[in-house]
């Protein structure tokens, strides 16, 4: 890494720590406030600190997460303050309750460093000067297609499952881009981190950026894997002796469309 880069970080690893400190309020705030409002956080303060190097792609895909971020941010706190889903809520802290002091210590430390390594292609391509060779920018405009997929995946999935809860509260959602696929949302999720990590696939420069992006990248592959396999369990439980669930879940693939992969569960 670059002097500039190397300079800044101690100011992103400072702003991740204090955002993450929401998460010894209630664990899973590590994982959706935190989360989301410390990448964002992150990619902002990069750019401030070193947009001489920022051209127009790499800002592009800082707004992309920007967006991203604050999407699942603003809904994240809106869920959270609805009475509606105090219910869900409670279950959340009772699955969350053996967790003691230590443990969350070693949590809040070890997201701010996948959040790092998340964002690392960002901070990668803003580490260069902003002049792109063309090996360069092919992988960072396949990357933000990418993104943007990701994003009208995920919104797109979010909509039509709301619409559908909303006038069919008890049911299971089977409608729309879940004829294809049971959790869009997470695969969404997974799309637009892949278009992340491919926007820097022409800028990497050696052995240890490709493992600090890589490892961000498989670690919110696996969690977003980890997260369907949890949804899978909920869903059982609540539809699991309904034939017509029986049926869907068993001819619709859990995670990658046309993937006769049907279930997470052993």
């Amino acid at each position: 890494m670059s002097p500039s880069l190397l300079a800044i970080l101690p100011i992103l690893v400072g702003v991740t720590l204090l955002i993450c400190l929401i998460g010894f309020k209630r664990m899973v705030y590590f994982l959706n406030i935190g989360y989301a409002f410390s990448i964002v956080a992150l990619v902002l303060v990069a750019l401030v600190c070193l947009w001489k190097n920022a051209s127009l792609l790499v800002i592009l895909q800082i707004a992309g997460i920007t967006f991203w971020g604050l999407r699942l941010g603003i809904f994240v706190v809106k869920r959270e303050l609805n009475p509606g889903y105090k219910k869900e809520r409670d279950r959340i802290d009772q699955e969350y309750s053996n967790i003691n002091l230590p443990i969350k210590f070693a949590i809040w430390i070890s997201v701010a460093v996948l959040y790092l390594m998340m964002v690392s292609p960002v901070l990668f391509n803003l580490e260069e000067p902003s002049q792109s060779s063309a090996f360069r920018t092919v992988f960072q405009v396949l990357g933000l297609v990418l993104m943007i997929a990701g994003l009208v995946l995920e919104g797109l999935a979010d909509r039509q499952k709301s619409a559908f809860k909303s006038s069919n509260p008890s049911a299971f959602c089977n409608i729309g881009l879940y004829k294809w696929v049971r959790c869009p949302n997470y695969l969404g999720e997974i799309t637009f981190w892949i278009g992340v990590w491919t926007m820097g696939i022409g800028i990497y420069k050696n052995i240890l950026e490709w493992g600090i992006s890589l490892i961000g990248l498989v670690c919110i592959v696996y969690i977003m894997f980890s997260s369907t396999k949890r949804l899978e369990k909920t869903q059982i439980k609540r539809y699991g002796t309904l034939p017509e669930y029986k049926n869907y879940s068993k001819s619709v693939p859990i995670l990658i469309p046309f993937l006769p992969v049907y279930t997470l569960q052993k």
